[in-house]
């Protein structure tokens, strides 16, 4: 479920973070002086959000000592490195 959940929230990071993709064409060689504020605004509660419920996870899994769910909780990693990934390469 919380694999689901860090998906859902890594395609809404790329939606979000999309706002501020800029065309170099449309503003030259100089960007918005605002973008990496809207960029910020539009992501970080996000990131602050799955970063508290994955850390919140972890430390489930080792209290518990779930450890088949160790290997959930790390394919998060791939997920939020893809979505981080596609939201660099537009910048």
């Amino acid at each position: 479920m919380l694999l689901v959940l860090n998906t859902l929230g890594a395609v809404i990071y790329v939606f979000r973070a999309s706002l501020s993709w800029a065309i170099p064409q449309e503003h030259g060689l100089i960007s918005p002086t605002g973008e990496p504020f809207v960029w910020a605004a539009a992501v970080f509660p996000i990131l602050a959000a799955f970063l508290l419920l994955n850390l919140i996870w972890g430390i489930v899994i080792l209290v518990r000592k779930q450890w088949f769910n160790v290997r959930l909780w790390l394919l998060t990693t791939p997920i939020w490195m893809v979505a981080i990934g596609i939201d660099f390469y537009h910048h």
